[in-house]
């Protein structure tokens, strides 16, 4: 079973940076696609970004596209991901997530929470001056 352990949370400042990190344990993360979703109280899981099993394809939601940067360390069971110019509306909490990649193919990661099967247990970011 694969289990999905968050973090690199905190309190920055805007226009700050921060970069998480999401570890896999069980099962090797390179037979999952892998995103980041953010979540704010009484709001869906938002602020999709994802990066392929291969780690060559990689997506974002319109609102981070520039900002932030998604990546894998093969090595290291680990997907990051990096968060520059941070600002106050990216304040909730974070999680990773994962689907097989045998549900999407080889070459593509969705970018919707519902799409994804399994969940760490998040890390807060706060962004506030």
């Amino acid at each position: 079973q694969l289990q999905l352990v968050e973090s690199g949370g905190g309190l920055v400042h805007p226009g700050g940076s921060l970069r998480l990190g999401c570890v896999g344990s069980g099962i090797t993360l390179d037979h999952f696609h892998i995103g980041w979703f953010r979540q704010t109280p009484g709001k869906e899981r938002q602020g999709g970004s994802c990066i392929s099993s291969s780690g060559d394809y990689t997506d974002y939601t319109d609102s981070v596209q520039t900002r932030f940067t998604i990546s894998r360390e093969f090595g290291k069971n680990t997907v990051y991901l990096q968060m520059d110019s941070l600002q106050p509306e990216d304040t909730g909490v974070y999680y990773c997530a994962a689907v097989r990649r045998s549900t999407y193919g080889n070459t593509y990661c969705p970018r919707r929470g519902q799409d994804y099967h399994y969940w760490g247990q998040g890390t807060q970011v706060t962004v506030s001056s």
